[in-house]
């Protein structure tokens, strides 16, 4: 027969093994979301460097052009 001490014993158990659960959830998540996060960063990053490179090379190529004919 179960007394009301082992109860709420087996409530506080059945309670504690949802929140490990749900923690090790988030950590899993969490985990996921900072590895999104720094594969985000990495491609902004490249991103930039790919719009710098077109920025440079568009100049180049503006200042190489001969004036219109009209000036």
């Amino acid at each position: 027969m179960n007394t009301p001490d082992d109860e709420r014993m087996n409530e506080l158990e059945l309670k504690l093994t949802f929140l490990d659960d749900a923690v090790a959830s988030l950590n899993d998540t969490e985990a996921q979301q900072s590895r999104r996060l720094l594969e985000l960063e990495n491609a902004l990053t490249e991103l930039r460097r790919e719009l710098a490179s077109l920025r440079t090379s568009l100049s180049d190529d503006v200042q190489d052009e001969p004036p219109p004919p009209h000036y």
